[in-house]
Formats: structure tokens, C-alpha cells, sequence
């Protein structure tokens, strides 16, 4: 009897063991492919910022008609990016991000050979039906693979993608428009972006389940708190009704993400233009100032999301609303600083991304803190489609109101939402998962 226990207690830590090995093999595996498939995603959304000053030289649009573009495309991504958080909780992630990636390649395609403005605006908006199939499943992915302990982190590692993938674009595309025209913005990128669609196919698993591991939150030893065992017992639509659509803290984070983005997407979309008429900064210049955006906000996701799980225990609010009062002290420095003062151009984009990158991050891990892991792609989802709400606002809002009052006005919408950001994250300060709420408490 006793050597029976042996060898059962034995196999039990080698199966644990086993676990282990096989874990850390599939999360770094799904991190960083999720990583290279998202910045692929960037790679095919970023470019038509860069190549906005050429099409309008080339083809005569006024800021208004290019703005236009913008906001159609931004309603249809933040809407579809609704509906694909619904979908993608549904589906295979492996194949629902591949899908996308793959279809948004074609639209960047045929936009590089296309020159009517309607076309254009058809295809811009196909292309954001397809990008909104690249967030909701990487959510899926990142709440199935990672504890609620450590997933913001995780988050802000997956998210240095999105300023990897701007980054590349914002350097390389002065360097295509200059030497072979602007329409290999879109070409150059769509080819690899194909290639990186087989890629992503071979490399991507939707959940541990599916390889016959336990779930995260047995992994972890979490898996016999009430939120984890609750959500077995309700179907989609309590869990989308009850856990998102009647959650406050839900809508808090997604009028806080509708004004972060109005931040963000006003720098991210219009930068480069207004680099280059207003403070006189050269193409290539101005690209590698807005390059700065992207780039720093890779350390500023790191660090919002180390200060989330680490020093502030899992509030999210807490850092998204000081880190949003900060940022609005930024915009003034990029809006006032003096025309001839590159360095501070710089150091204005270079801060002002470090400091959005973060509160961006830790929406969509409020999201699915107050929400549910099995509506992690509809709560997320949800926050998506009010960000780009924000952004449809900085398309053609910020176009009209620089075509009729100039940059002037559109900086001070811009400082106005980023206060309004943090007062949104400031009524979740002092709200956290509530697996994460029972973990601590059992340490106290």
C-alpha cells in the first residue's frame, strides 16, 4: 500500500512537472507569435497615416476628404471590433486572427492600385472590418495563457507590437514614398503580411484545454475561487448581459478608452501632417518625431502594466487616470513649444506615447477584470468599439475643425478628453478582479 502511494505521489509530480515544461513552452510560443501577428496588423494600418501628405500632393484631396476616410474607417473598426469580441469568444483564435490578418493584406493590395476617392473609402473601410479580427483574439489568448496576477504585464508585452509595427512603418515609409512612390506603402507591407498569415496559422493555439492542459487558473492554483467556478454555470448570454452589458465599471473603462482615444488617435493619425505644416518639420523628420510616439510607448505599456500588478495590486484605474492627468501637461508641451524647437517635438511625442501606451493597455485588463474570462472578448471588444469612437471624432472632427480653425482648436479638444480619460478611470480606483480581491485577502 505504501509503495503504491510512492509511485502514484510520484507520478503526480512528474505529471506536474510535465505540466510545467509544457506551459512555458506554449506561453512563450503563443506570446511572441501573437506579437509578430499583431504588429503585422499595425504594418497594414499605420501606413495610410504616412502616406496621407502624397495622396493628397498626388490626387488633390483636402484634409476634410482625407479625414473622411479616417472616420469611416474608424466606426466600421470600433464596431466590428464589437462584433468580433462577441465572435472571437466563440471561435478558434488560431484561425479567427489569421483570417484577418490574410484579408487585410488583399485591401491594402488593391488600395495601393486604386486612385478614386470612393474606392479608396470602400477599401479603408474593408480593411478596418478585417484589422477588428486582430485584438479581440489576441484578449482571448492572453486571458486563457496568463493569470489574472501577472496578465497585465503580459498585456503590455503583447502590446509593444502595436508600436514595433507603427515604428516600422513610420521609419521605412518616407523612405518607399521618396524612392518608389507612395502606393508601396501599401504594397511592400501587404506581401509580408501574407507570408506572416501562413506564420501565424502554424504557430497559434486557441486555448490549454485544447492541448489537453489544465486551465490557467488550475495551473496557477486559482482555480477554486468563486469567479472561475461561477462562470461554468452561465450560458453567453448571462455572461454578456449580467458580466458586461449591466457591469458600470465596464461602461466606466469604456468612456475612459472613448476619450484616451481621441488622445492617442489624434496624435497617432495626424502627426505627421501637423509636424510638418505647423511646426515645419521635414518629412523624414517628422517621421522619425512621430516614430517617437510609438516607440516610447512600448516602455510605457511595460511599466503601466508592472505598476498594475506589481505596486498597485491589480487597480488598474488608479495608474490609467494618473497616468492620463500627466499626459494632458504633455499635449500643451507639444502644442506650445516653440517652431523652432525640434528636441522638444520630440520629447513632447516621445512622453506623450509613453504615457497613453499605458492606460491603453490596462482597458482592456479592466475589461476583462470586471467582466468575465469567458466574455473576455466581447468585454474588450466593447471598450474597442468606444475607443474608435474616439477615433472617428479625430478623423474627419479633427480635419474639419483644422481645415475652418486651425490646429489651435484641435489641441485644445485634445487636452480637454485627456482630463476627462483619467476622470473616467478614477470612479474604478478602487475596483480589481475579483479573483484577484480573494487572493489578497487571503493574505491578509
Amino acid at each position: 500500500m505504501r509503495n503504491s502511494a510512492a509511485v502514484a505521489y510520484s507520478s503526480a509530480l512528474k505529471q506536474a512537472s510535465d505540466n510545467r515544461f509544457v506551459y512555458q513552452y506554449w506561453r512563450i510560443r503563443i506570446m511572441y507569435s501573437m506579437m509578430i501577428g499583431y504588429a503585422g496588423f499595425y504594418l497594414l494600418r499605420q501606413n495610410f497615416t504616412m502616406a496621407i501628405p502624397s495622396m493628397q500632393s498626388e490626387l488633390g484631396y483636402s484634409k476634410t476628404q482625407i479625414g473622411a476616410i479616417i472616420t469611416l474607417a474608424a466606426i466600421v473598426y470600433g464596431l466590428g471590433k464589437g462584433l468580433s469580441g462577441v465572435l472571437s469568444d466563440r471561435s478558434n483564435a488560431r484561425y479567427f486572427m489569421t483570417f484577418g490578418l490574410l484579408m487585410s493584406a488583399v485591401m491594402n493590395l488593391f488600395m495601393g492600385m486604386s486612385s478614386n476617392l470612393t474606392i479608396l473609402m470602400v477599401l479603408w473601410t474593408l480593411n478596418s472590418v478585417f484589422q477588428s479580427m486582430g485584438w479581440p483574439p489576441c484578449a482571448r489568448l492572453l486571458t486563457h495563457w496568463f493569470s489574472p496576477k501577472e496578465i497585465a504585464t503580459k498585456w503590455a508585452l503583447w502590446n509593444t507590437s502595436q508600436q514595433i509595427g507603427g515604428g516600422i512603418v513610420l521609419i521605412a515609409a518616407p523612405f518607399l514614398i521618396e524612392y518608389l512612390g507612395w502606393r508601396y506603402v501599401f504594397y511592400v507591407p501587404s506581401i509580408f503580411c501574407i507570408l506572416l498569415a501562413i506564420f501565424l496559422f502554424n504557430r497559434l493555439r486557441d486555448t490549454p484545454e485544447s492541448l489537453g492542459l489544465p486551465s490557467i487558473e488550475s495551473h496557477h492554483g486559482l482555480a477554486n475561487h468563486a469567479d472561475a467556478q461561477e462562470d461554468e454555470h452561465l450560458s453567453m448570454r448571462q455572461i454578456m448581459f449580467d458580466k458586461v452589458m449591466k457591469n458600470k465599471l465596464v461602461w466606466y473603462v469604456c468612456f475612459a478608452n472613448f476619450f484616451l482615444y481621441i488622445v492617442r488617435m489624434a496624435v497617432f493619425n495626424w502627426a505627421p501632417t501637423f509636424l510638418r505644416e505647423f511646426k515645419g518639420s521635414s518629412l523624414h523628420v517628422a517621421g522619425w518625431q512621430a516614430a517617437a510616439f510609438d516607440l516610447t510607448g512600448m516602455f510605457g505599456g511595460i511599466v503601466a502594466g508592472y505598476l498594475s500588478d506589481k505596486v498597485f495590486q491589480g487597480h488598474r484605474g488608479q495608474v490609467g487616470a494618473i497616468f492620463m492627468v500627466v499626459s494632458c501637461l504633455c499635449v500643451v508641451l507639444l502644442w506650445k513649444a516653440p517652431v523652432e524647437s525640434v528636441w522638444l517635438h520630440f520629447i513632447g511625442m516621445m512622453t506623450i506615447g509613453f504615457l497613453v501606451s499605458g492606460p491603453q493597455i490596462l482597458v482592456g485588463v479592466a475589461a476583462t477584470d470586471f467582466a468575465s474570462k469567458k466574455a473576455a472578448g466581447a468585454a474588450s471588444g466593447l471598450t474597442g468599439t468606444f475607443g474608435y469612437l474616439g477615433t472617428a471624432i479625430t478623423g474627419i472632427g479633427i480635419g474639419l475643425i483644422v481645415d475652418y480653425s486651425g490646429w489651435d482648436q484641435a489641441f485644445l479638444l485634445v487636452t480637454v478628453s485627456a482630463l476627462l480619460s483619467a476622470f473616467f478611470f478614477a470612479l474604478t480606483w478602487n475596483h480589481r478582479a475579483k479573483v484577484l480581491e480573494e487572493a489578497y485577502d487571503e493574505k491578509l
